[in-house]
C-alpha cells in the first residue's frame, strides 16, 4: 500500500527569531532531502480543527494560542517558544497532518506515514506551551485513534533527545496508550525519571547518560522497549521522531549516528508488522543540525518506504 508523506507550505510560515534552533531551514532541508525520493504518496496536511485539539487541550488554552498570533514580528510565549503571523496555521497543520495520517493507515489507504510538519509537539502540555511546541501533535493523534477508530492498544515511541513531557502529560491518565520516551538526562526539561509511570503504569521513561552512543541505546531498546511492545501487541504504532540524539546536534550530547535511527525504525516497523498490520505513523519532532537532520529523516523515511511496500 505504500508510505504517505504529509507536509504543507503553511509550516514554512511559522517563523522564529534569528538564531533560534527551531527554524524554517529545518523543514527546507528535509524537503530537499526527500524531493527526489520516489514511491511516496505525497499529501497536504489538513488544518486540525478545534474538535481535534480539544481532545487534549482545554478551550482556554486553545483560545490563548489562537489570540496570541501577532500581525507582524514575533510574540514570545516563553523563553523558548515564539509565534509569528502564520504560526497558528502551521501548528494546526501539524495536528491535522498527524491525525490525517492515522486515518489513512487505519483506512488501509497506505501502510505507514511520515508527517514532516512544524512546530513540533511533544513538549506541549495540556495547558502549557513550551520547548518550541504549541499543540501535542502525536498525543492528539493517539487520542484520535482511540476515540474515533476505537483502538484500545496504541503504542507511542519517542526517541527525541529531550523527554516527551507533553505527550506524557496528555497521556498520563490514558489506559489505552503505552508511551515510551528515551532521552538524555540530565537535560532540559528535567522530567522523565523512571519513577514517572503514569496513572496505569503505562509510561516508560528511559533516561540515557550524556555521550551515550548507538550501542548503549540499542541495548536499552532491546531490553526495555521491544519486549514490552511485543507483549502489548499494539493495534497502531506512533513515533515521535526527533533526530537530535545525533552526535552533530547542538542542543544535546548523545552520540547516535544515522545508522542508529535506521536500526530503530526497522525494529519498530517489524513489531508493527507482527502486531498491527504494519500500521505506523511517524511525526517530526526535534533535530537542529540541519544536515544531520536531513540525512536522518531521509534514512528514516527510506525504511518506512521499504517496510510499507
Amino acid at each position: 500500500m505504500g508510505t504517505a508523506l504529509y507536509w504543507h507550505d503553511d509550516c514554512l510560515g511559522h517563523v522564529t527569531p534569528d538564531g533560534h534552533p527551531e527554524r524554517v531551514a529545518r523543514l527546507e532541508h528535509i524537503r530537499a532531502a526527500l524531493a527526489d525520493m520516489t514511491g511516496l504518496d505525497r499529501r497536504e496536511a489538513p488544518l486540525g480543527g478545534d474538535e481535534l485539539i480539544l481532545r487534549g487541550h482545554p478551550q482556554s488554552y486553545l483560545d490563548k494560542i489562537d489570540s496570541s498570533e501577532p500581525e507582524s514580528g514575533f510574540v514570545t510565549l516563553d523563553s523558548d517558544t515564539h509565534m509569528s503571523n502564520g504560526s497558528v496555521a502551521a501548528a494546526r497543520r501539524a495536528v491535522g497532518g498527524a491525525i490525517a495520517a492515522v486515518d489513512a493507515v487505519m483506512a488501509g489507504e497506505v501502510t505507514n506515514a511520515f508527517v514532516a510538519t512544524r512546530p513540533p509537539g511533544h513538549h506541549a502540555e495540556r495547558s502549557t506551551h513550551m520547548g518550541f511546541c504549541l499543540f501535542g501533535n502525536v498525543a492528539l493523534a493517539a487520542k484520535h485513534a482511540m476515540e474515533v477508530h476505537g483502538l484500545t492498544r496504541v503504542a507511542v515511541v519517542d526517541f527525541d533527545v529531550h523527554h516527551g513531557n507533553g505527550t506524557q502529560d496528555l497521556l498520563w491518565d490514558e489506559a489505552r496508550a503505552l508511551f515510551f520516551s528515551s532521552h538524555q538526562m540530565p537535560l532540559w526539561p528535567g522530567t522523565g525519571a523512571p519513577k514517572e509511570k503514569g496513572a496505569h503504569g503505562q509510561i516508560v521513561n528511559l533516561p540515557l547518560a550524556p555521550t551515550t552512543g548507538g550501542a548503549e541505546m540499542r541495548a536499552v531498546y532491546d531490553e526495555h522497549v521491544f519486549p514490552r511492545i511485543d507483549a502489548y501487541a499494539p493495534e497502531l504504532l506512533l513515533i515521535s521522531a526527533g533526530f537530535d540524539a545525533h552526535r552533530a546536534d547542538p542542543l544535546a550530547n548523545l552520540n547516535w549516528e544515522v545508522e542508529d535511527f535506521v536500526w530503530l525504525t526497522e525494529n519498530l516497523c517489524d513489531l508493527a508488522e507482527k502486531h498491527c498490520g504494519r500500521r505506523v505513523v511517524s511525526a517530526l519532532e526535534g533535530g537542529y543540525d540541519v544536515e544531520a537532520l536531513a540525512a536522518s529523516v531521509a534514512a528514516h523515511v527510506t525504511v518506512l518506504k521499504e517496510k510499507g511496500a
